[in-house]
């Protein structure tokens, strides 16, 4: 078993995954992650965006392939040992919003901080620091259940934030987001992430989301595929094409 390189804060080698329908998610993915940096995994829907993140935050367990996060082979860890790494070194986002519907909110925020063994005031401190950044600070009293669904998503947003996790895990983090409020959002979570050296791995399929990430990896049905970018046409080529239109 050969360890990954020390410049990687994760890595993953041929990666197999196959649903329980039998349908394959995931054919031989490989990748490295360098600490601090943003990487973007995009592709279409069913492209095995989700389950990549999955499998590298310990959540799902590859058939085959290997998962390291920091020299540590994470895809040995029992049960017990992936759920300790996902509660003090990652943080995670969902595509939909979910927040404890008893807590108000700056209690959801708070919470995985608490979970950590953090003092309550200091973590209601460090969750309004971060619900006054995602513009949701004057709703630090309210409950889930009286918030708008891009509300609820910005408190989310916050409270994956809030711990400064080693590696912030985000899937589709602005599909619950009208357009105007997903450049905000999105400009927050990456100069959040880089003034606290935080590593992101961000599943989308929006280019915009994309183009704010320092590096792109593409899925297509479950493997990684490569661009290529042909060069533009040349101009007498063009108006060729449209004389012969003509």
């Amino acid at each position: 078993m050969e360890a990954p390189p020390d410049n990687d804060v994760l890595w993953a080698r041929s990666l197999h995954f196959t649903h329980q329908d039998g349908s394959p998610a995931l054919s031989g993915v490989s990748l490295g992650v360098r600490e601090g940096e943003i990487l973007a995994v995009t592709g279409p829907r069913g492209s095995g965006k989700s389950t990549l993140l999955g499998c590298l935050a310990g959540l799902a367990r590859a058939q085959r392939g290997e998962v390291w996060f920091n020299s540590v082979p994470v895809h040995t860890m029992g049960p017990l040992a992936r759920e300790r790494l996902r509660r003090d070194r990652f943080g995670w986002i969902d595509p939909a919003p979910a927040l404890v519907p008893e807590l108000n909110v700056w209690e959801n925020t708070a919470l995985p901080l608490m979970l950590r063994g953090t003092t309550r005031r200091r973590a209601k401190v460090a969750a309004q620091e971060w619900l006054e950044r995602l513009d949701v600070g004057d709703k630090a009293r309210e409950h889930p259940a009286e918030l708008v669904q891009s509300e609820r998503q910005r408190v989310c947003i916050a409270r994956a934030l809030a711990p400064a996790p080693t590696v912030l895990f985000a899937d589709e983090p602005t599909a619950p987001l009208h357009r105007a409020d997903r450049g905000h959002v999105l400009r927050t979570l990456t100069t959040a992430a880089r003034s606290h050296g935080i590593t992101v791995v961000l599943a989308t399929h929006d280019p915009d989301t994309a183009a704010l990430a320092d590096r792109t990896v593409s899925l297509l049905d479950g493997r990684r595929v490569t661009t290529v970018h042909l060069p533009p046409a040349p101009e007498t080529e063009g108006r060729a094409a449209c004389s012969l239109s003509a």
